[in-house]
């Protein structure tokens, strides 16, 4: 949909979050609140204490980031769960 000829994916790690960012030349316009899929996300996200957020001006670019809570599994095992 976005008419993107180019995109980048970039990754952090912290010990307590995982945030990923997508970002593409395309023609912007993506909204979240128009359309199943990005909402859906959204939706996804907040279940699990995370973030999406979608930067996407008319004539783009169009910037999706995504943060999520990590949670080591030695941590889980050692907290009883």
């Amino acid at each position: 949909h976005s008419h993107a000829h180019t995109a980048t994916l970039d990754l952090w790690h912290t010990p307590h979050h995982l945030m990923l960012q997508i970002r593409d030349d395309g023609i912007g316009g993506a909204d979240p609140a128009h359309g199943s899929g990005l909402a859906g996300l959204t939706e996804r996200l907040g279940a699990v204490d995370g973030v999406f957020v979608v930067d996407s001006p008319p004539g783009g670019p169009t910037v999706v980031t995504a943060e999520l809570p990590w949670r080591d599994r030695d941590d889980e095992r050692h907290a009883g769960r």
